[in-house]
């Protein structure tokens, strides 16, 4: 069948403009329809996301906690059986099979308050120094030093970092002296930390690591 055409220059003026504001409604109309589905799709995967990673989250959560538990009650097994001593930092492995555990802890150092009072006092003191630098923010110096001051996601300094701070004294005068001092005389070891590392034994008899990590897979 030969399709009809319709022939607009047979409208009136106020016919055309009818039409065209009909046509602009439409458009109008199936952008929002877009808009609105596209939302809505966007909407459910985030939620089915967010509910599946809550979930997972809390599972690990739950996980971690069974196994310090577990591990810690193992831990005085083997004191018991071996009639062996285990001090703050228990380190063992435990394989049966094709599957390796082993627990590992190690001393985690860290800061008390004074730490922040040296932050607050480098962070002013490092102001000062670029203020007078004729290179300014630009200075490697102060650049180094405020990218060595920033925290961790939980707002911690970090130990390493503020080491690294130390050997930058010859470069300043003596009031960054007495800074590092304060951030010295702050430095305490603040617990231990407690590492599972998990692997099996492939069809080839070699141990490989097995890390739940989106990175590893």
């Amino acid at each position: 069948m030969e399709k009809q055409y319709f022939d607009i220059s047979k409208l009136t003026a106020e016919e055309k403009l009818n039409l065209l504001s009909k046509l602009e409604k439409e458009s109008k109309g199936a952008k929002i329809e877009r808009r609105e589905a596209y939302e809505g799709l966007r909407a459910g995967f985030i939620h089915d996301v967010k509910m599946k990673t809550t979930a997972l989250v809390d599972e690990v959560v739950g996980f971690h906690k069974w196994l310090s538990e577990e591990a810690m009650a193992f831990a005085e097994v083997m004191k018991q059986y071996g009639q062996v001593k285990f001090d703050s930092q228990m380190n063992f492995t435990i394989a049966d099979g094709d599957f390796k555990l082993e627990v590992k802890s190690n001393k985690v150092k860290g800061f008390d308050e004074r730490a922040d009072m040296a932050a607050e006092r480098l962070i002013e003191y490092l102001k000062a120094y670029m203020q007078r630098s004729e290179k300014g923010a630009d200075d490697p110096m102060y650049q180094m030093a405020m990218t060595l001051l920033e925290r961790n996601q939980v707002g911690n300094l970090d130990y390493k970092s503020i080491s690294k701070l130390y050997a930058l004294e010859d470069k300043f005068d003596g009031e960054y002296s007495e800074i590092m001092t304060l951030f010295k005389e702050s430095n305490v070891v603040q617990r231990n930390a407690v590492n599972y590392y998990f692997s099996q034994r492939d069809k080839d008899g070699v141990w490989k690591r097995v890390e739940p990590s989106f990175c590893r897979m």
